[in-house]
């Protein structure tokens, strides 16, 4: 399995905090929080990443190198910032396989791997969400119809917590042009897009409140 990574973000909510490497670099717990993600998904299976970065990206290629404990490692660069879906179309030609997970460099989420690619075939689906519950505003909401099928991206109770498994197919053609994953890409596909809801841990570093918390959630 692959796994591209979406570490590219600005951190600007974070940098009151940690300002002197990028947001996935933050430390938790006495290491990177990239760190920490890379690991939980190599014991999930991934034996590849790309890494879609962008600010201070040099901090991140330094430590990481081509090979992080037997993943290796490929680096799509963004020239100036593309946002998710911009990055994430500008990695595909470094993705080799038709079927790949998209992570958020600045969650973790502890989502099954096998569970999510089973639910992904038996659906046929051309992307599959993995959720989590939650009623807070600060995350965008997701409707699902009965047999799984994304309705809507809004409404309350169900959260994309930034594990998507993709086929390929649903991206290609899609131009490298600035664009959030969540907010133009997702909603705009035509393709068969479904969630599966997880009750597992889960974790954004993205307010520095939550930075704090995570090395109490992380194992």
């Amino acid at each position: 399995m692959e796994a591209v990574v979406l570490a590219g973000g600005l951190g600007t909510r974070l940098r009151a905090a940690v300002s002197d490497v990028p947001k996935p670099m933050a430390p938790v717990g006495g290491r990177p929080f990239l760190e920490r993600l890379l690991d939980y998904w190599i014991g999930q299976g991934v034996r590849r990443a790309v890494l879609a970065v962008g600010y201070m990206y040099d901090s991140i290629r330094r430590h990481f190198g081509d090979e992080y404990r037997g993943c290796a490692i490929a680096y799509s660069i963004e020239d100036h910032p593309l946002g998710t879906g911009g990055a994430l179309v500008q990695s595909l030609p470094l993705v080799h396989g038709d079927t790949f997970l998209v992570l958020n460099g600045d969650t973790y989420f502890a989502v099954p791997l096998e569970a999510l690619g089973a639910f992904h075939r038996r659906h046929g689906a051309d992307v599959s969400m993995s959720l989590f519950r939650s009623d807070n505003p600060r995350y965008t909401g997701i409707s699902l119809d009965p047999d799984g099928r994304v309705s809507s991206f809004s409404g309350d109770g169900l959260v994309n917590g930034g594990v998507v498994l993709f086929q390929r197919s649903a991206l290609e053609g899609l131009p490298a042009t600035i664009a959030s994953l969540e907010k133009d890409l997702l909603p705009g596909m035509k393709g068969a897009i479904y969630g599966c809801v997880f009750d597992v841990p889960f974790v954004d570093i993205g307010l520095p409140e939550d930075w704090r918390a995570a090395a109490n959630i992380i194992t």
